[in-house]
């Protein structure tokens, strides 16, 4: 069954930062480093009207810890332009306010800062603006809001959003449940590569919830979304070889993608890995173990086999 509600996703300019962190609270992946920076440069070519120097500075507050020297100056220059109503400097310093990241946590804030950005036009504002109306973080708690604020954002392309709807169109009380329509924005975050959306709608399509059931389509998500890291979907996967539904039965394949979604922090698929070892010689074990711990394991070329799922979840993003 549907379990939770994907969070607010944080995606300056050209480049994507998906915020994986499943609580109630989302957090951009870390950067193994950031780029090298001169602050004061930046800041005069952004002041200028250069959306590739913004992009530079944004990566600089989401990568580096705030007791580097240079973040302070850096943070004063996106106050600097977002006081002269810049709509990406508003919306980050809008999740630099909710994450308490480089300033005081303070979501009454940061629902300030979106709101002026949303009211500029900016999409990504809008969804998260969403999300703090339906978790009551600086505002109250107003799903309907949240709805409306989902639904325009969406409408403008942003896949998060699209599957944060299509998750309330699935379990939210506050509206008529609708799983065509849920179906609908998942495809269309989906379609984008969004790995969460691409994991329920392979669920959607397994249990024939608003779309027709259609084995093949729901593997074809779920491989994907596996193939991105995203750990449910890698259980789920398994799943599908250690049963053999729709393909050849594979018990290694299956135990290393389950070897992959527990070290990612799904242990759903515990108890069936353990029971799949029996199969396994030492061997084998050792060397799905040491698979699993490399980069995402080969997918079948059509991608192509039904997913029974243990597990009907659509992580907090």
């Amino acid at each position: 069954m549907f379990s939770s509600i994907r969070r607010n996703s944080f995606v300056p300019f050209a480049i994507v930062f998906f915020l994986v962190t499943r609580t109630a609270l989302s957090s951009p992946r870390q950067q193994t480093s950031a780029p090298a920076l001169s602050v004061s440069a930046t800041c005069a070519e952004m002041n200028s009207g250069n959306s590739a120097a913004q992009n530079r500075l944004t990566q600089f507050l989401l990568s580096r810890d705030s007791t580097d020297p240079d973040f302070t100056a850096t943070l004063d220059c996106i106050q600097q332009t977002a006081s002269r109503d810049n709509p990406a400097s508003l919306f980050l310093l809008g999740y630099l306010y909710e994450h308490g990241r480089g300033v005081p946590r303070d979501p009454a804030k940061a629902a300030q800062y979106y709101q002026s950005a949303a009211s500029r036009g900016h999409s990504l504002a809008l969804s998260n603006l969403a999300s703090l109306y339906q978790h009551g973080l600086g505002l109250p708690r107003d799903p309907h809001k949240a709805f409306d604020l989902y639904t325009a954002a969406a409408e403008r392309g942003n896949s998060v959003a699209q599957t944060n709807l299509a998750s309330m169109y699935c379990n939210s009380a506050a509206i008529p449940r609708d799983y065509s329509a849920a179906a609908r924005w998942f495809r269309a975050a989906a379609d984008q590569g969004d790995p969460t959306a691409q994991h329920d709608l392979g669920v959607l399509y397994y249990k024939g919830l608003g779309i027709s059931r259609d084995l093949a389509a729901s593997a074809h998500w779920e491989a994907l979304a596996a193939s991105q890291g995203d750990p449910f979907a890698e259980t789920d996967l398994a799943y599908l070889y250690e049963t053999g539904a729709g393909f050849p039965r594979d018990r290694f394949t299956a135990y290393l993608w389950y070897s992959r979604a527990i070290s990612a922090g799904d242990l759903s698929g515990s108890s069936r890995r353990g029971a799949l070892a029996q199969y396994l010689n030492k061997k084998q074990r050792d060397e799905a173990a040491a698979l699993s711990l490399r980069s995402a394991p080969s997918l079948p070329g059509s991608l192509a086999g039904p997913s029974t799922l243990p597990l009907f979840i659509i992580p907090i993003h």
